[in-house]
C-alpha cells in the first residue's frame, strides 16, 4: 500500500499540523498547496494515493483540483467546517468524506487508510 498524500490547505499552521501528523503515521506528503494553481502544478509532477482538500483556497474554490483528482482516479477527503461542502465547492465534492475542521485525527487517518485500500 503506497501511502502518499497531497495536502491542499491555505492555512499554513493547519497544513503544517496535517503534514506532521501524517508523517508521524507513516504517510509521505507529496506537497502542500495553498492555491488551486499550486495543487494542479503538484499533480502534474506526481500522483498521490489520496488527497486532503480544503474547500476554499486563496485563489478560489477547490473544485478544479477535485475534478483533476477524479479524472486521475485519485480519491480525496474534504477537510471542511461546512456541513455541505458541495454547496461551496460544487457537486464534485458531494459524497466525498468530510473529516471536518478542525480535523479529528483518528477519523482522518481511518478514512485515508480506507481510501488507499479500496
Amino acid at each position: 500500500m503506497h501511502k502518499t498524500v497531497l495536502v491542499v490547505e491555505d492555512e499554513f499552521l493547519i497544513a503544517m499540523d496535517l503534514q506532521l501528523l501524517l508523517e508521524r503515521r507513516g504517510w509521505s506528503v507529496l506537497g502542500i498547496a495553498a492555491t488551486v494553481e499550486k495543487a494542479l502544478e503538484l499533480l502534474a509532477r506526481d500522483l498521490p494515493a489520496v488527497a486532503i482538500l480544503d474547500v476554499t483556497l486563496r485563489d478560489g474554490s477547490v473544485t478544479r483540483v477535485a475534478e483533476a483528482l477524479r479524472e486521475r482516479n485519485i480519491p480525496f477527503v474534504v477537510a471542511s467546517a461546512y456541513n455541505s461542502p458541495e454547496l461551496i465547492g460544487g457537486e464534485i465534492l458531494a459524497g466525498a468524506p468530510n473529516v471536518g475542521k478542525p480535523t479529528e485525527e483518528r477519523r482522518l487517518l481511518t478514512v485515508l487508510d480506507e481510501l488507499v485500500r479500496s
